[in-house]
């Protein structure tokens, strides 16, 4: 799926992602150049967040460089999890 075509983060995957990688607020913002007011507000939306597309890539693409996978809606619903490392999985 490209860049284009991915879906809205969640508030509860930006809130989740940042626990797993144990990131503040403020260090969200920072490495993805959004400002820390959007990002709040983002993590108290009760579901889809209104995120502009370029802050919710920005985000998406932060994360991601930290090691988070985002997990798309397949029934179970919207998730997070963190990368295997290439220690974990040597067969990569």
């Amino acid at each position: 799926m490209n860049s284009s075509t991915k879906k809205s983060l969640t508030s509860a995957q930006i809130r989740a992602a940042r626990a797993l990688i144990r990131w503040s607020a403020e260090d969200l913002a920072r490495t993805s150049s959004v400002g820390l007011t959007t990002i709040r507000r983002a993590e108290l939306s009760i579901a889809e967040t209104s995120l502009t597309a370029a802050n919710n890539l920005a985000i998406r693409s932060a994360l991601e460089s930290a090691g988070v996978e985002f997990i798309d809606e397949n029934g179970g619903g919207p998730g997070v999890r963190l990368r295997k490392s290439a220690k974990e999985n040597p067969d990569e």
